[in-house]
């Protein structure tokens, strides 16, 4: 039996690329979440992902992505093959809600609770924004001069910070006057197609200071909210592994509603935790989308994982004996279900 750990992507997941991704797909944790939709009077994942068309202000917008990857991830985790023994669960920003959900620190009603309520409060409320910038080279092994060279604008910048350390990115966030300098700051790089630094749409600078209201907001909110101990051990973002039986629920809460909303999401660290302190056959990477594919193999490379050093070691890897499993491939979703 494989050891695995699950990874849950963050709501920015969903693009025009993963409409229709839930076509054929039964899960109680999606029904769970689509009945709490029906209840406000809400489009449902299910409504939402069935569009006929993509729409950027409506499946972006917060109060819809939050829930709509979370329920997706969700349905993704119930499809998961019962040989696999999952060792662990991680997730990337708001993908650590959808985590508490899967490693039972709470019942997936619970979870999605969660997760509508932080997503509600971005309805016609963004909060200054994020920019991604690559730190990689071509060949994906770290650029240290660009490295270099954030860290110092980020410095420099007032209302600037580093929101998640994403592998070979970075995502910034900041006031919009300060990612306007940032803009102006950080050279140009075209790498896959794709032309960094860009904004990403109707995203807040979540992990960052600024969203100090945001968690004053959610202790009021979400006082009640109640946490157990996991069933399944959690690695959070920053690195810290909240164990069965020996987690405090009070303290899972306060970092769940504290430094989780207003402190770095540390990716990198997460990621580095998992493989040296539990050091999975696999990571299975929950849909939709298989962006943090990418993220997870620069990690790789940094460590030298397994003799990883490069774009061209990992791509060989993964044709040869997949380490990363993601579930919006077909190719490798197939390996999984």
């Amino acid at each position: 039996m494989s050891r695995v750990v699950v990874l849950c992507p963050g709501r920015g997941s969903y693009s025009k690329d993963t409409l229709g991704y839930l076509e054929g797909i039964k899960s109680n944790k999606l029904d769970t979440a689509d009945a709490l939709r029906q209840l406000a009077n809400r489009p449902t994942i299910r409504e939402m992902d069935a569009s006929d068309k993509f729409r950027s202000s409506w499946h972006i917008a917060g109060e819809n992505a939050s829930l709509l990857t979370a329920g997706i991830s969700a349905a993704d985790f119930d499809q998961i093959n019962a040989n696999f023994d999952i060792v662990g669960i991680c997730g990337n920003s708001m993908g650590w809600y959808t985590a508490l959900g899967l490693a039972n620190a709470c019942d997936f009603a619970t979870a999605a609770h969660l997760i509508e309520t932080m997503g509600q409060y971005q309805h016609r409320n963004v909060i200054g924004g994020q920019m991604v910038y690559s730190l990689v080279n071509d060949d994906w092994t770290i650029n240290t001069e660009r490295v270099a060279l954030v860290n110092q604008v980020v410095e420099d910048i007032p209302d600037c910070h580093w929101s998640i350390r994403l592998g070979g990115q970075a995502i910034l966030g900041g006031t919009k006057e300060a990612l306007n300098r940032l803009q102006e700051a950080l050279p140009e790089v075209t790498q896959s197609g794709r032309t960094f630094p860009f904004i990403l749409p109707l995203h807040s600078a979540f992990h960052t200071p600024l969203m100090i209201d945001t968690h004053q907001q959610a202790l009021k909110d979400l006082a009640n909210l109640e946490l157990k101990t996991p069933s399944i051990p959690l690695i959070d973002g920053q690195g810290h592994i909240w164990r069965p039986k020996a987690c405090d629920r009070n303290a899972l809460k306060d970092y769940t509603l504290g430094k989780q909303v207003t402190e770095v999401y540390d990716f990198t660290t997460m990621i580095q935790t998992v493989l040296k302190h539990i050091a999975p056959d696999h990571i299975i990477l929950l849909g939709p989308g298989s962006n943090l594919g990418g993220a997870v193999a620069h990690i790789l490379i940094q460590e030298k994982w397994q003799g990883i050093q490069n774009k061209t070691d990992f791509i060989t890897r993964q044709q040869e004996n997949p380490f990363i499993l993601a579930m919006g491939r077909d190719d490798q979703r197939s390996l999984v279900t």
